[in-house]
């Protein structure tokens, strides 16, 4: 064996770098990394024999992968040495366009060997074979996604969201024991019904080039308002569809500020979720030393709505999901086949174009927002049916998880591209790794920072389209 190319400059099948220094130094690369498989091997409580026999298997492994890419290195080499000016030129431009096509898989992939190696150097739980063979599976699905996405130009973001889901589940399913179980499943079900309903006004002023931070607000006021209303006497069904009403009302407000400020939408709707916050702590603590939380009985049809063990048209099974499986069907068809839909997604694309047919940007506008209070409000009715308990807090997460649901399912947040069909992706794939980050032991804070750094690559893929806010 030894390892020249030939007058080709092909590479033997098992090479051999032409300089010993680099032959000993792949020696000690793969002693080394051999190593440290055969430290975890260990620390995982695996038999002797089998930590032995696969710790020579990957030492001999990595040290014919690690020739093999030397000499190519040396051939490669050698024949740029022999090529004209012209050669040099043409083969530079290959790869310029090389990493022109596919520079986003390349970030992409190398982001994530990045979250592994913090993941791993951070989390003690997180060494594990069962890990490192689950982050190369996604890898190679990653791969694999952006590769075959090109063949699907008008659905590329929901067959990327898609394989994504798929990935997940199966590492998930590998990794975690149990994860497939009828009860997890349920609770995935559940909380991405939670966040699913939450996500629909988000989607849709989305679509119009708007942000709606009033959501997280919304949601804690409609939950701790319901349960004072209800300790009031008001009977609980009124209480609900007031509480409703006033999530349309806030909408509303949002909707007519936002217009008025001409793209001021991300501070119209900050400010007021905090002042509508602060004024529902002051009504419900007034008399009671406890501000942001109220105490009472939630009446049990609510309870049965959202609580794991309700009961939909007698099955074990919360009501809560069906409600979104509605609303998501409702959504998907009425956004792409009624002429609402239709001139919602005109306006985000072309407001100045919609505007001279004769649409009205005010309408939809205010009504996106009108009825994105409203989901906000079902959202944290059907919260506190699930938790039995009123707090101001309980909509905090959904500041950040009903926007990375939109733009990871590739709904484009500057409008007229995308839908409600891809948020459900969206919310699928933050539920499901949700889960699976808990069930490695993950902290929140850790959660936030993966679903950080999965945004951003999402937003380098889908964030193609014109502003609603075109100059007219």
């Amino acid at each position: 064996m030894t390892g020249r190319s030939d007058s080709k400059g092909r590479v033997s099948v098992l090479p051999m770098p032409k300089s010993f220094a680099l032959i000993w130094l792949n020696i000690g690369l793969s002693l080394v990394l051999a190593a440290i498989g055969l430290g975890v091997g260990f620390a995982q409580e695996v038999s002797a024999q089998r930590v032995i026999l696969f710790t020579i298997l990957t030492a001999t492994v990595l040290f014919l992968l690690l020739n093999y890419i030397v000499a190519a290195f040396e051939a490669n080499a050698a024949a740029r040495a022999e090529e004209t000016e012209e050669e040099q030129e043409d083969r530079s431009g290959r790869a310029r366009k090389l990493w022109r096509n596919n520079r986003v898989l390349i970030i992409a992939m190398a982001g994530l060997l990045v979250l592994y190696l913090l993941l791993t150097a951070a989390i003690p739980e997180f060494r594990s074979i069962k890990n490192l063979i689950g982050f190369l599976v996604l890898e190679l699905i990653l791969l694999f996604a952006f590769k075959v996405s090109g063949q699907f130009a008008s659905g590329r973001s929901a067959f990327i969201g898609l394989i994504v889901l798929f990935a997940l589940i199966v590492i998930s399913s590998f990794s975690i024991e149990g994860f497939l179980s009828g009860p997890n499943i349920k609770a995935i079900l559940l909380f991405a019904a939670f966040l699913g309903i939450a996500s629909v006004g988000q989607t849709m002023v989305a679509l119009l080039g708007g942000l709606d931070l009033s959501i997280p607000f919304v949601i804690g006021s409609s939950n701790i308002a319901l349960l004072f209303l209800i300790t009031l006497g008001v009977p609980s069904f009124v209480a609900f569809g007031f509480i409703l009403v006033l999530g349309g009302i806030v909408g509303l407000l949002n909707g007519i500020m936002s217009y008025r400020l001409q793209g001021q939408a991300l501070i119209v709707t900050l400010g007021s979720g905090f002042a509508l916050a602060g004024f529902t702590q002051i009504m419900t603590s007034i008399g009671s030393q406890f501000a942001g939380n109220v105490f009472g009985t939630v009446p049990k049809w609510l309870s049965n709505l959202a609580a794991m063990n309700g009961k939909f048209i007698g099955m074990n099974f919360p009501p809560t999901i069906a409600i979104w499986i509605i609303i998501a069907v409702v959504m998907i068809i009425g956004l792409r086949t009624t002429a609402w839909g239709r001139n919602l997604y005109a306006l985000g694309g072309n407001r100045r174009s919609a505007s001279l047919i004769g649409v009205s940007e005010f309408k939809y506008w205010v009504g996106c927002y009108t009825i994105s209070g409203v989901f906000a409000a079902l959202t944290g009715s059907l919260l506190l049916g699930w938790s039995g308990g009123a707090f101001i807090g309980v909509g905090d997460p959904y500041l950040f998880t009903t926007l990375a649901a939109v733009v990871i399912g590739g709904t484009s947040l500057l409008g007229g591209n995308g839908g409600y069909g891809f948020t459900v992706i969206g919310v699928l794939v933050l539920q499901v790794l949700t889960s699976f980050l808990q069930g490695i032991g993950l902290q929140y804070e850790w959660q936030q920072f993966i679903f950080g750094l999965l945004i951003l690559p999402m937003v380098a893929l889908y964030g193609r389209s014109p502003h609603i806010r075109a100059t007219v």
